[in-house]
């Protein structure tokens, strides 16, 4: 009996880790619904951007290969570089979130399809 309590046991325990560790990780966040709430409205919804404002076409392989990761982080986060509309989203935006966004902008690299 003793044993039977301690097995039991030992599997309540085992289950209660496993439930915290499923809810310790966190989902990704959905860069592709975060660009089209933020984003689209200035760089188009297949991120090809508009030649009126002057955004870039993320699609373009010359501009993905031009910015790093960090570059397109920083310019989310802080906002415009010199004379274009772009503002900054760190105030809104989560680091995490950030980082989506640069996933989703460079899934729209047409070198890559």
């Amino acid at each position: 009996m003793k044993y039977v309590l301690t097995v039991l046991i030992s599997l309540a325990a085992i289950g209660v880790a496993l439930g915290s560790f499923a809810q310790a990780a966190p989902e990704e966040p959905d860069g592709a619904a975060i660009f089209k709430t933020k984003c689209s409205m200035c760089h188009g919804q297949d991120g090809k951007g508009f030649a009126a404002i002057k955004t870039p076409d993320f699609t373009d392989p010359k501009w993905q290969a031009s910015v790093t990761d960090q570059q397109i982080f920083d310019t989310i986060k802080g906002g415009s570089k010199k004379n274009t509309m772009m503002v900054a989203f760190g105030s809104q935006l989560k680091d995490d979130e950030i980082h989506a966004l640069v996933k989703q902008i460079r899934s729209f690299n047409s070198a890559k399809k």
